[in-house]
């Protein structure tokens, strides 16, 4: 669906994306995470066409960012962090106004406009944009980003200072789109919500790419595997163990030395309670990338 090849972006000596490369597939999501400054809505800027790139290829769906940008730009429907509304305009007028711009037939935009508002739990007819809150505000402008119907859909920070509750459902939404066979580019800060939605997650440092693949392969690739042992013995063991209320725990990243501490128990006639696998989270990986 979309190929980024070399990717650049330079604003004079500043580079601000060097050399990034990544391709989604159809009804797949990326997540794009790094700090601040890392490069994130540079990228996602250049995958719409707002931003164009020093070097590097775009391709969306075959057509070239370049030479395909009106192509391209009906396929796509981009939410920024930060989207200034027209306050004194009603929801389904905002709405309808956007449809028109993409020459949508009046029936067509109406029952396209009704289902995003039932989707997106949107009671606002009768509301100005100027009188909703926030979360009401963030979900007329993913109403709008759908309004077109479009297949690739470019969110910077979706959830971005949102309420826990209007902050989860907007992840959920994010889910049914895929379901709809959407694809999905969006850049987020809560490693949580990227974890549990994304097939495949880019970290970006200062501009570079340090880390891509699926969940499972970044954990494979950069993160680690303990294991954390629960028991009960009597008497004392080689090794330094933590007593938690009746019970010892001994947590280790070596699979020989679990083995030997289990042999060691059994042979002490202590009585092992629980043996738990706790592998990196994409947090503590990311943290590990880019704290360098």
């Amino acid at each position: 669906m979309i190929q980024s090849v070399d990717l650049v972006k330079r604003y004079g000596d500043f580079t601000a994306v060097n050399g990034v490369n990544f391709e989604v597939s159809s009804g797949e999501i990326l997540g794009i995470v790094g700090p601040n400054g890392a490069g994130k809505t540079t990228i996602l800027k250049m995958c719409c066409g707002l931003v164009k790139p020093t070097e590097g290829s775009i391709k969306i769906a075959d057509y070239d960012m370049i030479k395909n940008e009106l192509e391209i730009k009906n396929l796509i429907g981009f939410v920024p962090e930060d989207s200034p509304l027209y306050e004194s305009m009603y929801v389904r007028d905002y709405l309808r106004f956007f449809s028109e711009i993409f020459g949508l037939e009046r029936k067509v935009a109406d029952d396209r406009i009704d289902n995003l508002l039932t989707s997106l739990k949107l009671s606002a007819d009768d509301k100005k944009l100027g009188d909703c809150s926030k979360g009401m505000k963030r979900k007329v402008i993913i109403a709008r980003s759908l309004i077109n119907d479009p297949e690739l859909l470019i969110y910077d920070e979706p959830t971005s200072g949102l309420d826990p509750m209007t902050s989860h459902y907007v992840v959920e939404f994010i889910k049914q789109l895929k379901a709809l066979g959407k694809t999905v580019i969006f850049s987020a800060h809560n490693l949580y919500q990227v974890e549990s939605i994304c097939d495949k997650v880019m970290i970006i440092n200062n501009g570079n790419e340090v880390g891509s693949g699926s969940i499972d392969e970044l954990k494979k690739e950069f993160g680690s595997t303990d294991y954390l042992i629960q028991f009960d013995v009597n008497d004392n063991l080689d090794f330094e163990v933590e007593k938690i209320g009746d019970h010892y725990i001994k947590r280790t990243g070596s699979i020989e030395e679990l083995n030997r501490i289990t042999r060691m128990i059994t042979m002490n006639d202590g009585k092992i309670l629980a043996i738990k696998t706790i592998e990196s989270s994409l947090e503590e990986i990311f943290v590990s990338m880019v704290d360098q």
